[in-house]
């Protein structure tokens, strides 16, 4: 059975179907719209542990959670174990579940030794997870790769590490930090560090419609998948999935799965709820900005998309987009 409950810790998810932690993504905004389409977990941008300890106000807002979107996991990252514990005993109030980022490949967090980089110092990883699970009361989670490069593959022995250290579940993108997002995603090392632990293993990794996430599940047996890039502009992928995938319980000789596709005025009823909430809770000025990249997302592929993007990208002010997006959308 492709969909399922899932339990994290104490936490019961409808279905194990989740929205990826995306650093200038996952605000707020983005994950009221993507509930909206049934995942059971979506979770907030990264946030600095340090940045908590040192009282910024710029990364407190990034913790800024709405009632309808929850569970919520709430996802920290940084490589010093006492700014960690206090981070976590920060964000615990408002998270359901708090996530370690041993995954993020960015040079501006690797450099500080944080993310990805933490795979090359196990020990102080480990650590890490250690103190952080004794400080809260909350599931603690870790999200990791397959490793830093291809001579240190470590995500099989970094996720028996950690569950030993007491996570609720391992999410692991099969790509080491060296590859980025480029070629394709290790399933094989995901298999294994399935087969290698007891608690909840979430794959990631090259997850863009049905069939995709059918052969992560079946290739490699995890208990749920993780959902990143193809959800940008996409919220609908997660209604598409899961119906695709229930689709397949019914009729396994199916080989193709038709993707939900919404229709012009589903999709322009979403982009317009979406830069209002987006306006809502960052003003217009910063919001308009913001929305570029969303409403790119949105309108990709559609007829003559390259120059509407062009000419949305100059565009500054609240009434002119909506009218902008509404002339296009109605003239397809």
């Amino acid at each position: 059975m492709y969909i399922h409950k899932l339990k994290i810790g104490n936490v019961e998810l409808e279905n194990n179907i989740i929205l990826a932690p995306m650093a200038g993504i996952t605000d707020l905004p983005f994950r009221v719209i993507a509930k909206k389409f049934n995942p059971s977990l979506v979770y907030t941008e990264m946030v600095s542990s340090k940045a908590i300890f040192h009282d910024d106000t710029k990364t407190k807002l990034l913790l800024k959670i709405a009632e309808n979107e929850r569970p919520i996991a709430v996802q920290i990252f940084g490589s010093d174990t006492q700014t960690m514990v206090y981070a976590a005993k920060y964000v615990e109030p408002i998270a359901d579940i708090i996530d370690i980022n041993m995954g993020c490949p960015a040079p501006k967090v690797v450099k500080n030794g944080d993310g990805s980089k933490l795979l090359l110092n196990l020990d102080l990883a480990e650590n890490i997870v250690k103190e952080v699970v004794k400080s809260v009361n909350k599931p603690v989670t870790v999200k990791i790769r397959k490793g830093w490069n291809s001579s240190n593959i470590v995500a099989v022995e970094a996720a028996k590490r950690f569950e030993k250290a007491g996570v609720s579940a391992i999410t692991i993108h099969g790509r080491t930090r060296e590859e980025y997002y480029s070629g394709n995603v290790d399933l094989e090392i995901i298999k294994k560090v399935k087969e290698n632990v007891s608690v909840p293993v979430i794959g990631n990794g090259d997850i863009k419609d049905t069939n995709s996430a059918k052969k992560m599940f079946d290739y490699t047996d995890v208990d749920g998948i993780m959902i990143g890039r193809a959800a940008l502009g996409n919220p609908w992928i997660f209604k598409s999935i899961i119906e695709g995938l229930n689709k397949y319980e019914k009729n396994e000789k199916l080989e193709n799965q038709i993707e939900y596709i919404p229709t012009n005025k589903e999709r322009l009823s979403i982009i317009l709820e979406h830069i209002n909430l987006a306006i809502q809770e960052k003003g217009e000025f910063i919001a308009i900005r913001e929305m570029r990249k969303h409403i790119s997302g949105y309108t990709k592929k559609l007829p003559n998309s390259s120059i509407f993007r062009e000419r949305m990208n100059k565009i500054e002010n609240k009434n002119e987009l909506i009218q902008f997006i509404q002339n296009y959308i109605n003239e397809m």
